[in-house]
């Protein structure tokens, strides 16, 4: 009896083993870990970006814009607003025709947010991930990464990051919520950028006169 026991003792230890094993990929590792290894190397860029969402129904949105990464520092900016980052605060500028608004948070309060300076290296923490395979991702081959969350709450329960085989670029990502939804980037005209100055990442809101000012610091 006993050694039927320690026999189920063994046989549960090297499943949990395996498990534990199957859920960081080596294979995976290397390719993430030559991904953050190049975009610490770049030390700043600036891309034009596709964006797609796209529901449960099927119906979505696309649209494109600009960005600029330098360390925790970003720039994002889209048709109807941009996103300031400079590490330390965020500001979120919206404007219409006669209207103009900037919302201010402390960094820390995004903290658990997916950003784009942080997409590269989402996969250090709170998710398991496997090299799935390869595919032809504007026109070049693109190594397939998935990242799955480890707990039910995170924001994105799955990612895909598809990173270049030849130079270990990230071409782009697919974000998926658990809900049906998929949100989608795709990097172009990727180029490095390594003098931008530190007050390219903040609003200055002396600049607009008039605008209304919400500070949730």
């Amino acid at each position: 009896m006993k050694q039927i026991a320690l026999f189920y003792t063994l046989f549960l230890t090297l499943l949990f083993t395996f498990e534990v094993s199957a859920q960081k990929d080596p294979k995976a590792k290397i390719v993430l870990d030559a991904m953050s290894e190049k975009f610490q190397a770049m030390n700043g860029f600036t891309a034009n970006f596709d964006f797609t969402f796209q529901d449960a129904s099927g119906t979505g949105d696309r649209q494109s814009g600009d960005i600029a990464v330098k360390g925790e520092q970003y720039r994002l900016k889209l048709p109807d607003q941009e996103i300031y980052n400079d590490g330390k605060t965020v500001w979120t500028y919206i404007q219409s025709d006669n209207y103009k608004e900037v919302t201010i948070n402390d960094a820390s309060q995004m903290e658990g947010e997916l950003t784009p300076s942080n997409i590269y290296r989402l996969y250090e923490s709170g998710y398991s991930y496997k090299l799935i395979g390869e595919k032809q991702f504007q026109g070049k081959t693109a190594q397939v990464v998935e990242l799955i969350a480890e707990k039910n709450n995170a924001p994105f329960e799955q990612v895909k990051l598809m990173i270049d085989k030849g130079s270990s670029s990230l071409l782009g990502w697919e974000m998926f919520d658990g809900q049906g939804g998929v949100f989608s980037y795709t990097f172009n005209n990727l180029k490095l950028e390594a003098n931008l100055p530190a007050s390219y990442f903040v609003f200055d809101t002396k600049q607009y006169p008039g605008i209304e000012v919400i500070d949730l610091r």
